[in-house]
């Protein structure tokens, strides 16, 4: 499926339902569809070895039993780690400790969702890894089916110039630019840099989403996408101001809610 088809409001299982298995792995990720969630939202950094993997923060201390900086791990050394091992359960246990977790290349996912419309951040900085990132989306010709992130502009200039071709996000200062010609009544000279606008709803004492924002958001072609959004209150008021997507960590909530206002 390409990243703009299928229906909306768009449900994103967020780093595949982080609340339902342990984040950015293929348990998760499989976990979240099965939910009722028709997209991934995920994170990438690259190893030593310059493998592509699915894993938010740029060490893998918390999120598995191994200590280190995932730029300076081979593949085979990142995936010694236990990614199950630090998920708690709702009793307090560990059910994915032992079970043979791991942190996943993004060709693994590729590969075991295929077809399936990707969200994918780009976290890491230096060394860059954005041809390392299109390479592996090439050998699955999967450029139509993914929009790429990132937080930090540096990043996102480099996606758009070496691949212009593929949808993009918002970085944080695009985000700064929009709220800026919105609130200083410039839209008239403002030009959106990607296809879909996701921000938190607030940051600070801002207002992101608004039901101003996103008519604005909407007349300008672009999707509005919400993170991350965990409550039902939260994602009903949110829905009821017409966005574009719903970003979680727990999709039976929002998949719910999608169904019985018949949205689904």
């Amino acid at each position: 499926m390409r990243y703009l088809e299928g229906p909306r409001p768009r449900l994103f299982a967020h780093r595949g339902g982080a609340h339902m298995a342990p984040e950015n792995t293929i348990a998760a990720f499989a976990a979240g569809l099965a939910a009722g969630a028709d997209r991934l939202e995920m994170d990438v950094h690259a190893t030593r070895d310059a493998h592509v993997v699915v894993l938010h923060d740029p060490t893998v201390d918390r999120t598995t039993d191994g200590t280190g900086a995932v730029r300076d791990m081979t593949l085979a050394e990142l995936q010694r780690c236990d990614a199950g091992a630090r998920f708690a359960g709702e009793g307090g246990d560990f059910p994915f400790r032992g079970r043979g977790v791991r942190v996943p290349t993004l060709a693994a996912v590729l590969e075991a969702f295929p077809g399936v419309p990707l969200n994918i951040e780009i976290k890491q900085d230096e060394p860059a890894i954005e041809a390392a990132v299109l390479e592996v989306l090439d050998r699955f010709d999967a450029r139509t089916q993914v929009l790429l992130a990132a937080e930090e502009a540096r990043i996102m200039a480099r996606i758009r110039a070496a691949a212009p071709d593929v949808m993009t996000g918002f970085s944080a200062a695009d985000v700064l630019e929009f709220v800026t010609a919105w609130q200083g009544g410039t839209l008239d000279a403002y030009r959106p840099p990607g296809v879909a606008l996701q921000i938190p709803p607030s940051v600070g004492d801002v207002r992101l989403v608004t039901a101003e924002s996103v008519a604005i958001a909407h007349r300008m072609g672009l999707e509005v996408h919400v993170w991350t959004i965990d409550e039902p209150a939260e994602m009903a008021a949110l829905l009821d101001l017409g966005v574009d997507a719903i970003m979680t960590d727990v999709p039976p909530l929002a998949a719910r809610l999608l169904r019985e206002r018949g949205l689904r």
